[in-house]
């Protein structure tokens, strides 16, 4: 990958606490270490609950700023937000006005977000984070979209996080195929990041969601790795760019 004498401004956008960090923790490291801004939505839970305090826990480890959360319950659990409606059920047209109001207020080069697939798991969540980030990304730079929700800011790049089927294997050998695995072919990822030198802050994040280490979920397996495990399968970021803005020789891209 090209490497820029100035980092880009990264916003990244995911469905759940816990989803920045193992989707995009290295990248947002190496962002904020390389002295870029960077932040990070959230599109479920509330903020009075204790995830909350753990996605801020999270953020402070990488470097990514305050929790911006959106608020909306977890599709599948609904204490995460009480009286709130399920973010897969949110209006299409409310969703993306809210997400536009962050990107014009933050102003990011580059946004992150979910794949088409939603990730690994394709939880319905995840898919909606897609969509609708897919859709906020473009209207962001159009004036006469949301004029309420602040001046136009059209980001340069959209990055999708993702898994190539090469990486497929090594996930089922160590957490195994206890579910359906979503990922694309190789041939399909654009950019494949190293994170190594960033593995540790990523691993702190990722255990910083508490709750999610106790009840056996991804982030108590990656509690219970050897380092050697967790580098093999976590010291490597990849995604797909999708341009949103003509090219032009400075454009932003993620960095190596």
């Amino acid at each position: 990958m090209t490497v820029s004498t100035t980092v880009p401004s990264l916003l990244a956008v995911f469905a759940h606490p816990d989803d920045e960090s193992l989707s995009a923790g290295g990248v947002l490291a190496r962002h904020a270490a390389a002295g870029a801004r960077t932040a990070v939505v959230t599109a479920t839970w509330a903020e009075n609950t204790a995830r909350a305090g753990e996605l801020a826990d999270a953020l402070r480890i990488l470097g990514a700023g305050e929790p911006r959360m959106l608020g909306y319950a977890d599709a599948r659990v609904p204490e995460s937000a009480p009286a709130r409606a399920r973010w897969c059920d949110a209006p299409l047209d409310e969703a993306v006005r809210r997400l536009v109001a962050h990107l014009r207020e933050f102003r990011p080069e580059i946004v992150v977000t979910h794949d088409a697939y939603g990730g690994l798991t394709a939880h319905p969540d995840h898919l909606h984070t897609h969509r609708v980030t897919l859709l906020a990304t473009q209207a962001a730079g159009l004036a006469g979209l949301y004029p309420d929700a602040g001046d136009p800011w059209q980001p340069s790049a959209l990055y999708l996080a993702t898994h190539p089927h090469s990486a497929v294997p090594a996930l089922r050998d160590v957490i195994g195929a206890r579910k359906a695995v979503h990922s694309v072919p190789d041939e399909r990822v654009t950019a494949t990041v190293d994170v190594r030198p960033w593995l540790e802050r990523k691993i702190a994040a990722v255990l910083a969601h508490r709750s999610e280490v106790e009840r056996g979920a991804l982030p108590g397996l990656i509690a219970q790795m050897p380092p050697s495990t967790r580098e093999q399968l976590f010291a490597t970021e990849w995604y797909i760019r999708h341009a949103l803005a003509p090219a032009s020789p400075g454009q932003a891209e993620l960095t190596a």
